[in-house]
């Protein structure tokens, strides 16, 4: 069951000339071209998202060959000078922006002498975030791009062959919108929905009140792909389980994606306002939603504090990395679980690859398939009962054989009608 409750409320900026985006379906058809002033017209100006196994490999491509010794490069004294530049909520968010930082920090602890740099560029502007690249390509052996703003950097790219890029959400593209590649660019984009899908699940096995909600900073790609990932997981749910949980979304906080559509939801409009963050989480739980699936960056911190000072016994669920340290509150925790999406260590595996001289740049699309996204589970570290993580990891090992294929923003799928909606 789903409660709609929309609007269209949308604060535009825009600036300059920039390039063209193509939006285009995971099968490479292309639904529309818009420019990036029309993406910055679904943002607030000072916000911006930046919200697995062995290095896997672009569709259709061969996978790399793995390194057999890292030690020899150690040993060697080979090192980089690697630089983090990240969306406006910084590095210590709790969420995006740091488990990209761990992962290089991970790199760093296993390569001794190399080093990192944290760039925050607070504007959150695309063409901002590719001057920041800019502005410091000469310095670094590696730089690693943190979020969707940073597509732009094509050309930067183009005239430094000889520096490597992480870019992390996204994928190049030229000035005409096209999606295009560099040797020396390593681009990473996820299959948000699948982690969103058993967030949704875990939701609606958990909610006592039968009200459940997601909460996001900015309707870009990542961002719908958790928020109709989360609706089709409530929906399996309630349909093998007869879990009966409707999802709840709040009129003045509806989202509109990079084509102008309205997706609903209840979006922060930022990844950096921990206060309209705690507004949207006040008003769900006065709606009677227990259980908060949060991907909004340090804007869910807001939901986080909602949620601990509610009187209910209610419960959020991290979004990207584990987030259970987050949920401490007195003697008791409030995070349910955490919908993961595994960029920290596919960083670490990346800039390894650059020491080992085995690093192959290119378009990477990761998932369930690679390790790449998930939920947590392990004991200690979320509040799900054994039913539910049996019911979560019978479905998690469908997404993995591609039986279930979550709703995304541009799979063609939809949370009510997606593929292994009747599998079980």
């Amino acid at each position: 069951m789903l409660t709609f409750l929309r609007s269209s409320d949308i604060i535009v900026m825009s600036a300059g000339i920039l390039p063209i985006y193509t939006v285009m379906n995971r099968k490479g058809k292309v639904m529309k071209k818009v420019t990036i002033r029309t993406m910055l017209g679904m943002m607030i100006a000072a916000s911006m998202l930046a919200g697995c196994g062995s290095q896997p490999a672009p569709a259709n491509d061969p996978a790399p060959a793995p390194s057999a010794d890292t030690s020899a490069a150690v040993a060697g004294g080979k090192t980089l000078k690697v630089a983090i530049v990240s969306s406006p909520s910084g590095v210590d968010d709790g969420s995006f922006n740091q488990e990209n930082y761990n992962g290089i920090l991970s790199f760093i602890d296993a390569n001794p002498g190399s080093t990192v740099t944290p760039v925050q560029e607070s504007t959150g502007d695309p063409a901002a975030a590719v001057q920041a690249v800019a502005n410091i390509v000469a310095d670094y052996d590696a730089i690693v791009c943190d979020g969707f703003q940073f597509a732009g950097i094509t050309d930067i790219a183009t005239d430094n062959p000889d520096k490597k890029f992480i870019l992390v959400d996204t994928y190049m593209n030229d000035a005409d919108g096209n999606e295009v590649s560099r040797d020396n660019v390593y681009a990473m984009q996820f299959k948000e929905q699948e982690s969103g899908f058993l967030a949704g699940m875990a939701a609606a096995l958990t909610t006592q009140t039968k009200k459940v909600a997601v909460v996001n900073g900015i309707a870009f790609p990542s961002n719908v792909n958790y928020q109709y990932g989360f609706m089709s997981g409530v929906n399996y749910a309630n349909k093998h389980y007869d879990t009966g949980a409707e999802i709840v979304e709040l009129p003045s906080y509806a989202g509109t994606d990079v084509t102008g559509a309205n997706v609903g939801g209840n979006y922060v409009g930022s990844f950096a306002d921990p206060a309209n963050g705690k507004v949207i989480g006040d008003a769900l739980i006065k709606e009677g939603c227990d259980v908060i699936f949060v991907a909004a960056g340090s804007s869910g911190n807001g939901v986080f504090t909602a949620v601990k000072e509610s009187a209910a016994k209610d419960y959020v669920i991290g979004c990207d990395t584990d987030q259970y340290n987050d949920g401490a509150n007195g003697g008791e925790n409030v995070v349910l679980t955490s919908a993961l999406k595994v960029m920290g260590k596919n960083d670490k595996e990346v800039l390894q690859s650059i020491v080992d001289d085995s690093f192959k740049g290119g378009n990477y699309l990761l998932g369930a398939d690679t390790d790449s996204t998930g939920y947590v589970s392990e004991s200690g570290r979320c509040q799900l009962s054994a039913d539910a993580i049996e019911k979560i990891d019978r479905a998690y090992q469908l997404i993995k054989e591609g039986k279930i294929v979550p709703a995304a923003n541009f799979n063609d799928l939809k949370p009510d009608n997606f593929t292994g909606m009747d599998v079980e």
